[in-house]
């Protein structure tokens, strides 16, 4: 059982992290969006190329999320609640999957790649984005208390956003005009441009090897959390008992 005192301190440190992945990401899309407006490029796709990044995404849904954990908790985890809502539990699961993988990726493969995002990037944004949220969210799957074991069929929601999020950027890829090349195609990341010397066989290479990453870590959160977490009848255990508690 988690001390109370844990938990408001880790609601907070949720909250705390949200706030600063919401700044760094507000930091380089302005900066972005300021390079593309004074070398007259496109704004409209500079911004929409922005937000098609994964790390931009990802960061986003993950700052959302800390930030509804920590709400929930405020208006009604700290009333006897022994774990966190259902939906709560699988959207958690999910960010912290993609916020992992961004930081293997990004780490592994990304670290000294110039990546098409408008501008240069800012240092101490860079490095919120890809190394300190991820390692948060690590350490939120790790530690956070009134974690709710999930079932294994949750994966299903963890791995659908990449899904999509793949079958989008192949399908714009080719559709947008680079607005810093002018090159009539744009991809955020490298190892996603069919046009690259590898060609389609490079790309279908990277998106299976990313594919069975995000499912091995997304499975290992999941297990993580039914070893560590709390189940639906314990918890609904507890709060009835608490509710009963406080009507006598």
């Amino acid at each position: 059982m988690h001390s109370t005192t844990g938990v408001r301190v880790w609601s907070v440190a949720r909250g705390v992290m949200a706030l600063i992945m919401l700044a760094a990401i507000i930091a380089q899309l302005s900066a972005s969006l300021a390079r593309a407006t004074e070398l007259d490029r496109d704004v409209a796709t500079t911004f929409a190329n922005f937000f098609s990044f994964f790390t931009i995404l990802s960061n986003l849904l993950a700052a959302i999320v800390l930030l509804w954990a920590a709400v929930w908790y405020w208006t009604k985890g700290r009333r006897g609640a022994d774990a966190e809502p259902a939906g709560l539990a699988v959207a958690l699961a999910s960010v912290s999957t993609y916020m992992i993988i961004t930081g293997i990726v990004y780490n592994l493969l990304l670290r000294n790649v110039e990546l098409p995002q408008g501008s240069e990037p800012i240092p101490w944004s860079n490095e919120v984005l890809h190394l300190i949220a991820p390692l948060f969210l690590l350490a939120d799957v790790l530690v956070a208390p009134l974690r709710r074991r999930l079932s294994w069929r949750s994966l299903w929601a963890v791995v659908a956003f990449p899904i999509l999020w793949v079958i989008y950027t192949m399908i714009r890829g080719p559709l947008t005009t680079n607005p810093v090349s002018g090159d009539p195609f744009w991809y955020p990341y490298p190892f996603l441009n069919p046009n690259s010397p590898g060609g389609w066989p490079s790309v279908i290479i990277y998106m299976i090897g990313i594919a069975v990453a995000i499912i091995c870590v997304g499975a290992l959160v999941v297990w993580w959390g039914r070893r560590a977490g709390t189940t639906d009848e314990a918890a609904s255990a507890v709060a009835t008992a608490t509710t009963g508690a406080s009507k006598r």
